[in-house]
């Protein structure tokens, strides 16, 4: 709706300061980037770059310094005579980049421009992309499934699912206060571990566990918590008995899979998922993120420690946030 390949059916669509419902795709100054680079195959990289201002019969010099303005800050100086076959897929992806930079236009739409790349090569386009969008400034709509480039290249990030929207807001506002249960398990990795609970007479009761609760009484909750704010249990303070199941060292943390008494929420959207039933003697996955001196063994029975503050309450029957 925002290139004008399809319509919307009610509202209006801005960019800058023009409404732009009725304006034609091409007439919008949009420019876009897909998975797929799209490249000519028989152009050179400088042919590629130039093709679509030649075809706005954009002259010559203009054409020279925006295709030599984009190489530069492509790193693509060494790559103009080439031909898309001779490069790399991160080369390929950094010209697809570079015919959407030339354009100059008022706004950028990208479509899942690094699903391609192998890791390594996405964490350098992930950069790079920041970088350009600093330098450049120009408004950027960048669709993906990868909640980690969602969260380092967002200034403010849109959370859908099945075509609507669960939440509007700067990275760190939906990693900390998701709205709903389908955005708490979404954003996160590892995603954030939910249990059934209750929340009555001014305690949060998961199993043993016992907090306190300054809300209205909620009998159905889930009780979110993310792994990274879960630790080996220090004595006295809440905590949760937890059984090691697997450790996977990572370096700098260690990622533990474990379980624990209760009984596991799903997270999805609201016409997703029903309330889960309780279970005598149930237990559920769960797991937390140590520092790599805690590591345990599998296994081991121990406790994790548990802060008040760090907890996150959603009523089962709205599936939204209802405190923390």
């Amino acid at each position: 709706m925002v290139a004008g390949l399809e319509k919307p059916t009610s509202g209006s669509i801005a960019i800058g300061d023009s409404v732009v419902n009725d304006v034609t795709p091409r007439d919008r100054d949009i420019a876009m980037v897909f998975q797929n680079y799209a490249l000519y195959p028989h152009m050179t990289v400088y042919r590629n770059l130039a093709f679509g201002l030649k075809e706005r019969h954009t002259p010559k010099p203009e054409i020279e310094r925006r295709v030599r303005e984009a190489s530069a800050m492509l790193g693509l100086d060494d790559l103009l005579d080439r031909r898309p076959a001779q490069l790399s897929g991160g080369q390929r992806q950094r010209v697809a980049m570079g015919r959407a930079l030339v354009r100059e236009p008022k706004a950028f739409l990208l479509d899942e421009p690094l699903s391609n790349l192998d890791a390594k090569l996405r964490v350098q386009m992930r950069a790079e992309l920041k970088r350009i969008h600093q330098r450049l400034g120009i408004t950027t709509i960048y669709v993906t499934h990868d909640q980690v480039e969602a969260m380092t290249l967002g200034d403010r990030i849109v959370v859908m699912s099945n075509g609507r929207v669960q939440q509007i807001g700067k990275p760190q506002e939906v990693y900390r206060r998701p709205k709903n249960l389908f955005v708490a398990g979404f954003i996160g990795s590892p995603p954030m571990n939910l249990l059934r609970g209750r929340c009555t007479d001014g305690c949060i009761r998961l199993g043993e566990l016992e907090l306190p609760w300054s809300g209205a009484d909620a009998p159905e909750v889930a009780v979110g918590l993310r792994p990274e704010d879960l630790r080996p249990a220090g004595d006295g303070g809440p905590s949760l008995e937890f059984v090691v199941d697997v450790v996977e060292p990572l370096g700098n943390e260690v990622v533990v899979h474990g379980t624990t008494p209760g009984t596991a929420v799903e997270s999805g959207a609201e016409d997703e998922a029903e309330i889960p039933l309780v279970t005598e003697g149930a237990r559920a996955a769960m797991t937390a993120v140590f520092e790599p001196a805690d590591e345990p063994s599998p296994g081991v029975r121990m406790r994790l420690g548990v802060a008040p503050e760090r907890v996150h309450i959603f009523d089962l029957r709205t599936r939204e946030a209802i405190g923390r």
